[in-house]
């Protein structure tokens, strides 16, 4: 799969860099689908529980939270937005690391 850079300069590197993420992440929830469907036609009912229980719980929780991050980089737009969006990362890291 291919990606290319954005292609006008109205949409900044941390938007358009949110957006793959998030295109990745739908990616990776529709491959862990289609291994669930492959552990339910062969009956395999503890990888389809692993599957639910583990894996997709876990990626829709991440789509959730990029999708969010998309939606505030949009709303914040270039420049300082940007600047105190990525703080507020920087924070939310260094705060989950301390944990």
């Amino acid at each position: 799969m291919e990606f290319g850079g954005p292609e006008d300069g109205e949409k900044g590197d941390a938007l358009y860099a949110m957006e793959l993420a998030l295109s990745l992440e739908k990616l990776n929830f529709q491959k862990l689908r289609s291994l669930h469907d492959v552990a339910a036609k062969h009956n395999d009912a503890q990888m389809c529980d692993f599957i639910e229980g583990q894996l997709l719980a876990e990626q829709v929780e991440a789509i959730k939270e990029v999708a969010e991050y998309v939606s505030q980089l949009r709303r914040v737009g270039k420049g300082l937005g940007v600047f105190q969006f990525d703080k507020f990362l920087e924070e939310k890291v260094d705060g989950a690391a301390a944990a």
